[in-house]
């Protein structure tokens, strides 16, 4: 870890640039949601206006549509939540697999599977429309839930976890003692790499919680709306339908979205930071 004396003037004139590069935004988001529209145009951005328009702004987002910002809310929770645990369970168990049996075909699966990575994620929007299309589920929780199962990057991790966090060695053993394979997976590999769950469930957690491009797709009722795309149809409708322009709303609406991925990393950080860490090393 480098100490504070290594660092020169310029570095640290650069690092306090790039700091305020990147708070930037979010202060204006900060000062915003204590506006009006007015204020918003007529008063410095980076500033706080007088009066106060906080509560104003908070009892309209929260009663707008009959409340569906409430059910925008819950739907990215339900979305991001059950992607998560979905795709914990799936890159474990395929990273088991991949890791601790031999089967014909093993390495050209896994450098296919490792290949779809760099497929852009929106040339696969199309093919999943079709196909849940085919299957009934448009318009449904499983259309924006199941694409997000399958993490080939999760399942890289998961099998760097299971190469270095449980040895077959252990299985073996436990093998002779009587376990069966699924009391050696849950009970004795399930613990050991629990760092690479977390990180892999914080990952699939963030993406499906900022996703708007599949469900803009799969979905067009309001109330099976994430927060991403709900407060992006309000920005564009509520001038465009002649009704009032809601900014300062939307931009307390936009700051309220993240503080679930602000208290997911601030509670599961020190699991996902190790977890990382032991991955770059395993790796």
């Amino acid at each position: 870890m480098l100490r504070r004396e290594s660092f020169s003037p310029i570095q640290w004139l650069l690092l306090a640039i790039f700091t305020v590069y990147c708070l930037l935004p979010l202060w204006w988001v900060f000062t915003t949601m204590f506006k009006d529209n007015g204020q918003l145009f007529s008063t410095f951005g980076l500033w706080f206006s007088s009066p106060s328009h906080l509560l104003e702004n908070l009892k309209t987002l929260f009663t707008r549509d009959d409340g569906i910002f409430t059910r925008w809310l819950l739907n990215s929770v339900v979305y991001a939540g059950a992607t998560a645990v979905g795709s914990m369970l799936v890159s474990a168990m395929a990273g088991y697999a991949f890791s601790k049996f031999d089967f014909a075909g093993k390495r050209v699966i896994f450098t296919v599977i490792l290949a779809t990575i760099m497929v852009p994620s929106t040339a696969l929007v199309l093919p999943i429309f079709l196909l849940m299309l085919k299957t009934g589920l448009l318009n449904t929780y499983w259309a924006v839930i199941l694409p997000g199962l399958v993490n080939p990057f999760g399942l890289y991790l998961m099998r760097l976890f299971w190469d270095g966090g449980f040895p077959k060695e252990l299985m073996e053993a436990a093998r002779i003692d009587g376990a069966g394979e699924g009391t050696i997976f849950w009970n004795l590999g399930m613990p050991l790499v629990r760092g690479g769950l977390v990180t892999v469930g914080l990952f699939a957690f963030v993406g499906a919680w900022n996703n708007f491009f599949l469900p803009l797709v799969v979905v067009n009722r309001s109330e099976l709306f994430p927060l991403t795309l709900g407060l992006s149809v309000w920005n564009q409708t509520s001038a465009s339908s002649g009704r009032e322009p809601i900014y300062t709303v939307i931009v307390l609406g936009a700051l309220i979205s993240i503080l679930p991925l602000l208290i997911a990393f601030l509670s599961l950080g020190r699991y996902w930071q190790g977890g990382l860490s032991s991955g770059a090393v395993k790796g």
